[in-house]
């Protein structure tokens, strides 16, 4: 399996969070997973890419060239495709995955988990889409996406289509049994 994991380009500021990538990135490699990820050399992205290739499995990225450009690829992966723009990166690398997983990150965290979700709702994929919720770094998310639902925005089904755990074990298992729901608009 090739997991998508989209998070953060900096660490944070708790160490835990760095910790949480390396562990999620230890437990892919030791479950014989490959990560499909931006391509950044930098924060949580280069940590969890650096404990997949220290686990022996492979590990692809996917950067624009204006980043690439300002030397923030990570130079030690498998592959590393160089693309023009965001929206070639997050389409190339949605064809790559199996699955998606957001560990914490910012606004880009979650253009791309949000995109890869209301892709799989529209039936564009049947991958799976998760939240590893380190910490309870998730939970005010996840109570808007259940007022979503309640308010009638969102059906209940493509709620609750998404994966949210707090450990690696789980979240692992989670997507390796996930079943989708109906396509929308089917």
């Amino acid at each position: 399996m090739k997991i998508a994991v989209f998070c953060g380009s900096s660490r944070g500021n708790d160490q835990r969070f760095a910790e949480a990538a390396e562990e999620f990135g230890n437990y892919m490699a030791s479950q014989g997973m490959d990560l499909v990820f931006g391509g950044g050399k930098v924060g949580l992205m280069g940590v969890v890419a650096d404990a997949v290739l220290a686990g022996g499995r492979e590990v692809y990225g996917v950067i624009p060239e204006s980043l690439r450009d300002r030397e923030l690829a990570h130079q030690g992966l498998t592959r590393l495709d160089v693309v023009a723009s965001m929206h070639e990166r997050k389409a190339l690398m949605a064809d790559m995955a199996d699955a998606f997983v957001a560990l914490p990150g910012g606004p880009g965290t979650m253009d791309e988990i949000f995109e890869a979700w209301t892709w799989g709702q529209l039936g564009y994929h049947n991958k799976p889409c998760a939240f590893y919720n380190v910490d309870g770094y998730y939970d005010e998310l996840l109570a808007f996406i259940r007022k979503m639902s309640g308010a009638g925005f969102l059906k209940p089904e493509y709620a609750a289509m998404v994966i949210v755990e707090q450990q690696p074990e789980a979240l692992i298992s989670a997507l390796e049994n996930y079943q989708p729901p109906a396509r929308k608009w089917s």
